[in-house]
């Protein structure tokens, strides 16, 4: 068993290996990108820019820069999945969760840019049409499948969210206590649904949705900060837990799926790689190692600053684990349900082109964008208003969904597209990628049924009553 001290350092040690390995990456764009073009030839980069139709940019080229498209694809990877990660710990264990978070980032670099390479290879412009290419109809039934599940239970997240953290809000305003109606978590989810997530949802056009994107990404480091300085205050009035130093525990798969349901970005990989001025294999790696090692950092950062505040009693919601009288808290607590909520209506979006492309295959009358629209934040305000408990709704997203956009299918595709003999040098990793994406799909959705998590919602922990642990103000 570790110390704490010893776990943190096999942390720090952990972080540093990975941030000298990715800046190496990035000074010289090597990963993946060599053999992608041994495999495609000399003139692989040259071939025409993938834009996503969906999305309103066929036909157009890019005009931004690296530093401008390297900000957008943080942005797309830095949501509120973060928000689980020090849960993600608490299932893995420190050391262990720290080195399968790092895993899951280098794994999506690898296969972001493995996606464009299939792309590349088919002339696809899409993750449906890409794996269209490769499978025919039946695979892009079920990748469409997947692409609606994905962002249709990330909203029931966000709504499980909304109600947990404005409802504390809520209650540091004078005369609004437990018993109000503002400390509800039904009426604040389906209010914020009316007011707010309802009404921005009906954009058609994701550029009118996208001057949000600054705001969500401030908001997020002002949540970082408001964590770490309480894992500075907070950690010595907290009682420890049996086993909160170990190396490994055996929720490790399920803290993946977790991990994979933060770090999912595929679904934006075509757009973005599309608005790059420049768009080449070698920009696009670029691009990607900057991208995916700056989220990593900061996951990275968030996830040991809440786990080690609370240890074995981080929940799915690590703000669920603050006191309601924590002024500091409640300002972090503001700002991400603010985030989330300006985050729901681009997974809306999402779920509504994949429900378009599948059933109606053209551009939605307005009676239609409405309905569907309605149909969408109806069904997922009502099924977070009859489920609450976070950490197994980010397990579920994360081994039905995440895992098989991450691990499987941009490995399938690479496989099916390529062609040669399977045992190629070039082919070995795909190939392990998507026996371990089913192996942790498989297993994640086990265990998810046979251990699921308890949770509680709307009342402080124990140690929160205790007059000698009551966190500053």
């Amino acid at each position: 068993m570790f110390s704490r001290q010893g776990a943190l350092l096999g942390a720090f040690i952990v972080l540093l290996t990975f941030m000298v390995c990715f800046s190496r990456f990035l000074l010289d764009g090597r990963l993946v990108v060599s053999p992608m073009r041994r495999a495609a030839g000399s003139g692989s980069e040259d071939r025409r820019t993938l834009i996503c139709a969906e999305h309103g940019a066929a036909g157009q080229q890019g005009t931004a820069s690296l530093i401008s498209v390297s900000f957008n694809f943080i942005n797309s990877i830095i949501g509120s999945g973060i928000i689980g990660l020090p849960y993600a710990l608490n299932q893995a264990g420190l050391p262990l969760g720290l080195i399968l978070l790092m895993a899951v980032a280098v794994i999506t670099d690898y296969t972001i840019i493995l996606l464009i390479k299939g792309g590349n290879m088919s002339d696809s412009s899409s993750y449906q049409a890409l794996v269209h290419s490769a499978f025919g109809s039946p695979g892009f039934l079920l990748v469409s499948l997947l692409q609606f599940l994905y962002p249709f239970i990330a909203m029931i997240s966000y709504n499980i969210t909304t109600g947990d953290t404005l409802t504390k809000v809520f209650q540091r305003i004078p005369g609004v206590g437990p018993d109000h109606i503002l400390a509800k978590r039904n009426f604040v989810i389906t209010m914020s649904t009316i007011l707010v997530t309802l009404p921005l949802s009906l954009h058609r056009n994701l550029g009118k949705l996208g001057k949000v994107s600054f705001l969500s990404m401030v908001l997020t480091l002002m949540i970082l900060i408001v964590v770490t300085e309480r894992a500075a205050t907070l950690t010595p009035q907290i009682p420890p837990t049996e086993d909160a130093w170990v190396f490994a525990k055996w929720n490790a798969i399920q803290a993946v799926g977790v991990m994979s349901f933060a770090f999912i970005c595929h679904h934006n990989s075509f757009m973005i790689y599309g608005s790059l001025e420049q768009p080449t294999l070698r920009n696009w790696s670029r691009v990607t190692h900057l991208s995916v090692g700056f989220a990593a950092v900061v996951s990275a950062a968030f996830a040991v600053a809440g786990y080690t505040t609370f240890t074995g009693h981080t929940q799915g919601d690590i703000f669920e684990n603050y006191c309601r009288n924590d002024n500091v808290v409640t300002l972090g607590r503001f700002c991400f349900g603010l985030s989330i909520m300006t985050t729901f209506p681009l997974e809306c979006l999402v779920t509504r082109e994949v429900v378009s492309n599948v059933f109606y295959k053209r551009e939605l009358s307005n009676l239609e964008h409405v309905g569907i629209t309605l149909v969408i934040v109806g069904s997922c305000s009502m099924l977070s208003l009859l489920y609450d408990c976070l950490g197994v709704v980010l397990e579920l997203n994360g081994v039905l969904s995440a895992i098989p956009l991450i691990f499987i299918f941009p490995s399938a595709c690479f496989l099916k597209l390529s062609g040669g003999r399977w045992f190629h040098s070039e082919k070995l990793l795909p190939i392990a990628l998507l026996l371990a994406g089913v192996f942790l799909m498989v297993t994640g959705l086990t265990m998810t049924g046979l251990f699921p998590r308890d949770c509680s919602h709307g009342e402080d922990p124990s140690y929160c009553n205790v007059s000698s642990t009551v966190p500053p103000n």
